[in-house]
C-alpha cells in the first residue's frame, strides 16, 4: 500500500460513495504516511456560523476538538491568514506570537504541542472548503519536502471534501434537471456546477421560499409543479425537486432541481392551483378568496381534478398529488393558517 502514489490514494478517496465523516478519517490516515504528524485538525468553513465545522480529527482529546468548534478560532484562522489560497505555513512563520493566540496559548499549547503546518483547502475552482492543522510537539519545524507534498495534497483533500461534491451526487437522483441551485441558511443561494441557471431559482423567487420552508420544517424531499414565465398559472409547468442536504454542515440547506418535462395527469393549469390550495387545507371559501373566484367555479374545478386522480374524496386527492408532485403550491405569503 505504501508503495502507491498519494495522488492515487487522495483521488480513491474523493471519488468513493462514502460518508463525509467516513471520507475525511480516511483522508486523515493515508495523509500520515505521507506527511506524518502528532495529531490532525480537518474542518469544513461554515461561512453562515462564522466557524470550522471539525469533520475529521486524529488522535485530539475532546477537550481540544470542543475548543477549536468555537467562532474565535476561525477569526484567528483568518487573523492569521491562514484562511488565504497560499502554500502550507508553520507556526513559527505566523504573522502573529503563538503566545498571543488564544488558541494556542489556552488550548494548543498546554495540550503539548508546539509546532503545526496548516493550510486552507481550496478547490481548483477556487472554492473555499475548509481548513487542515497538522500538530506536532517538538519545535522543529516541518521540512521543506512535508510543506511541498502537503500543498499539492490539499487540493484533492479540498475536492474530497466539497460539500458541492455531495450536492452534485444527489443531482444524479433527479433524472433530467437542466437547472439547480443550492440553498444557504443564510438566505442566499448559489449555483450548482454543471447545470444552468433559471430566474426561477434566484434567492427572491417564489419557489425558493418555498424549497427553503420545506427544509426548514425538516422535509428532506419535496416535490411539485411550478408555471414557467409567471405565477399565474396559465402556460407550461416544470417540476420542482427539493433535496435536504443530510451529510453537509448546517450552513447547507439542500438543493432545488428544475426539471422541464412533468406530467400533470391531464389538469388544467386552474386545477393545479386549486389542488396545491386542497394539499394546504383550503377550503373552498378560502380558494376562491385566493383565486378571486366563485366558489361555484372554485367546486368545478374540484369536481373535475377529483375525477382525473381517481380519487372519491379532496382529502384522497390531495394525498395523491402530494405523493405524486402532480400540483402548484401557493407562494408562501398566500398561504391560510391550517387549523387544528
Amino acid at each position: 500500500m505504501r508503495d502507491r502514489p498519494p495522488v492515487a490514494e487522495m483521488t480513491e478517496i474523493a471519488a468513493s460513495t462514502a460518508s463525509l465523516p467516513d471520507r475525511a478519517n480516511a483522508l486523515l490516515d493515508r495523509l500520515d504516511r505521507w506527511v506524518p504528524f502528532e495529531a490532525a485538525w480537518l474542518a469544513l468553513t461554515d461561512p453562515w456560523s462564522k466557524v470550522y465545522a471539525p469533520i475529521g480529527t486524529c488522535r485530539l482529546d475532546r477537550s481540544v476538538t470542543s475548543y477549536l468548534d468555537r467562532p474565535a478560532v476561525a477569526q484567528e484562522i483568518e487573523l492569521t491568514g491562514l484562511n488565504r489560497d497560499r502554500p502550507p505555513v508553520s507556526v513559527a512563520e505566523l504573522p502573529i506570537a503563538v503566545d498571543e493566540l488564544p488558541t494556542w496559548a489556552e488550548c494548543l499549547t498546554p495540550a503539548g504541542f508546539r509546532e503545526g503546518l496548516g493550510v486552507a483547502l481550496f478547490e481548483p475552482n477556487g472554492a473555499h472548503v475548509g481548513f487542515l492543522g497538522l500538530l506536532y510537539s517538538s519545535k522543529e519545524p516541518p521540512t521543506p519536502a512535508m510543506r511541498d507534498r502537503l500543498g499539492q495534497l490539499s487540493p484533492l483533500i479540498a475536492r474530497a471534501l466539497s460539500p458541492m461534491r455531495s450536492l452534485l451526487a444527489s443531482t444524479r437522483l433527479v433524472e433530467g434537471a437542466v437547472a439547480g441551485a443550492v440553498m444557504l441558511r443564510d438566505g442566499t443561494t448559489c449555483p450548482l456546477p454543471g447545470l444552468d441557471d433559471h430566474t426561477l431559482l434566484d434567492a427572491e423567487s417564489p419557489v425558493v421560499d418555498i424549497a427553503r420552508g420545506t427544509l426548514l420544517a425538516g422535509q428532506v424531499y419535496r416535490s411539485f409543479l411550478w408555471p414557467v414565465g409567471n405565477d399565474s398559472g396559465a402556460g407550461d409547468h416544470v417540476r420542482m425537486t427539493v433535496l435536504a442536504a443530510t451529510e453537509l454542515p448546517a450552513f447547507v440547506l439542500g438543493i432545488v432541481l428544475m426539471t422541464p418535462d412533468c406530467g400533470a395527469r391531464g389538469l388544467t393549469p386552474r386545477e393545479l392551483q386549486v389542488l396545491g390550495l386542497l394539499v394546504e387545507g383550503c377550503s373552498n371559501q378560502q380558494i376562491s378568496r385566493r383565486l378571486v373566484v366563485a366558489p361555484r367555479t372554485v367546486a368545478t374545478h374540484v369536481e373535475h381534478l377529483l375525477g382525473k386522480l381517481q380519487a372519491p374524496t379532496r382529502t384522497l386527492a390531495a394525498v395523491r398529488a402530494e405523493r405524486e408532485g402532480c400540483y402548484v403550491p401557493p407562494a408562501p405569503t398566500c398561504l391560510p393558517v391550517r387549523r387544528h
